[in-house]
């Protein structure tokens, strides 16, 4: 008898995925701070939001240490 197939979209290769998931905690009233940076940007999203601000915080920082 053959196997059923699994539910769900099936596995990417290695590789193929979006990008790294780390879990960050943040207090309420940051929550709703960023929230609100994020909708009034050019971003929209959140995850956009604190991804753009974060690589320039690192970019802006990392040419001040050159």
């Amino acid at each position: 008898m053959p196997k059923a197939k699994k539910m769900g979209r099936p596995k990417l290769p290695k590789g193929h995925a979006k990008g790294v998931i780390r879990p960050v905690r943040f207090t309420e009233a940051d929550l709703k701070l960023f929230e609100r940076a994020a909708k009034a940007s050019e971003h929209k999203t959140l995850s956009g939001w604190i991804r753009h601000t974060l690589r320039q915080a690192a970019e802006n920082n990392s040419h001040a240490t050159n």
